[in-house]
């Protein structure tokens, strides 16, 4: 009778023993698979794969019209047609516009974050304070008849081809995609147009921008107006009519070439502030002095940061693709797919 219950004692503890090596031992293993799972499993998590961008709404967006004072809203792939439309000009090269799409669309979600201050309760508006946006109407209406359907169904393709497809730094969206009409043949720095440096704003080459209309422009200004212009915005320039040439000295430029300090008499101002002050294409330039009047010579078209549009023409020119113009143009940058939450 006692080994009976000795044996039926072990017995027990036997069971009890393997009970608890279960509990210690197995169970953590599948509650580890399971937690596993969780995070490498795709669906629920919130998380995008390295392809993608979250961003938080849908695929609308709403627009301030200037011209109207209205908000319109649309499809963000309407929009974008409208925006590069407006920003680029249809006879480019389809990989060209293409890029622009790209630019626009990651230009236009970086204003979810950080709305238009002149957009009276909507996320952009349709002026240069953001960027350009035309109708489809509005923009039919500037083409050429025989050039409408063509233009259009072009520039729609570039849209289409590229859809939801944005430009990230980091594995983040670009806040800042900069573009702008001609170069002189570098982009510019940011640090050196703008107050902040951005690490993908970054002067690089991009040659045979020559064939733009805008690539090189003269302004001719007397110089009576030349030194009405300056002493009324500097008093401590004491600018004379009898030695312009011998008080204006430019000081420094920048690594994309624009005109970084001039000296105006007594006091030096930012080549940006001149470029402003005497409205020109470009900060680089050079002056010329003529008998009674000062020429002022400038190379490229717009501020410089960013994509050249008439460079990323020609890069399309040469066969480059959309994402081979943008991380050209936006230094250490992948091209990403957005996706809703």
């Amino acid at each position: 009778m006692r080994e009976r219950e000795i044996r039926e004692n072990l017995k027990r503890i036997g069971l009890i023993t393997s009970a608890i090596f279960i509990f210690m031992i197995i169970i953590p293993f599948i509650l580890m698979g399971a937690s596993i799972d969780d995070f490498t499993s795709p669906k629920g998590t919130g998380e995008a794969n390295s392809n993608e961008i979250i961003v938080k709404g849908n695929n609308k967006v709403k627009v301030f019209r200037t011209n109207t004072k209205k908000i319109e809203e649309m499809d963000v792939e309407e929009y974008i047609l409208g925006v590069v439309s407006s920003e680029m000009p249809a006879k480019f090269e389809l990989e060209a516009l293409k890029a622009q799409a790209v630019a626009a669309r990651t230009f236009y979600y970086s204003k979810r974050e950080n709305k238009c201050n002149l957009s009276k309760g909507a996320e952009i508006c349709d002026g240069v304070h953001c960027q350009a946006y035309m109708s489809k109407n509005e923009r039919m209406s500037k083409w050429a008849n025989d050039e409408k359907n063509d233009n259009y169904n072009k520039i729609k393709k570039a849209v289409q081809e590229t859809s939801g497809m944005v430009i990230s730094y980091g594995g983040e969206l670009v806040k800042y995609p900069q573009f702008f009409s001609t170069s002189s043949g570098k982009t510019e720095n940011s640090e050196d147009v703008f107050s902040n440096t951005v690490p993908y704003l970054k002067s690089t080459s991009s040659p045979g921008e020559e064939i733009s209309n805008v690539y090189q422009t003269e302004k001719e200004i007397s110089n009576k107006e030349f030194v009405n212009i300056i002493n009324s915005n500097y008093k401590k320039a004491a600018l004379k009519e009898s030695d312009i040439k011998s008080k204006i000295s430019i000081k420094s430029r920048t690594e994309g070439g624009s005109v970084k300090e001039i000296q105006i008499g007594g006091v030096t101002i930012k080549g940006t502030e001149f470029r402003k002050l005497f409205d020109l294409r470009s900060a680089n330039f050079n002056i010329e002095y003529l008998k009674d009047k000062v020429k002022i010579v400038c190379k490229g078209n717009g501020h410089g940061v960013g994509m050249s549009q008439w460079g990323a023409n020609v890069m399309a020119k040469e066969g480059k693709k959309y994402d081979e113009i943008l991380k050209h143009y936006y230094s250490g940058v992948d091209v990403k797919k957005v996706v809703y939450r």
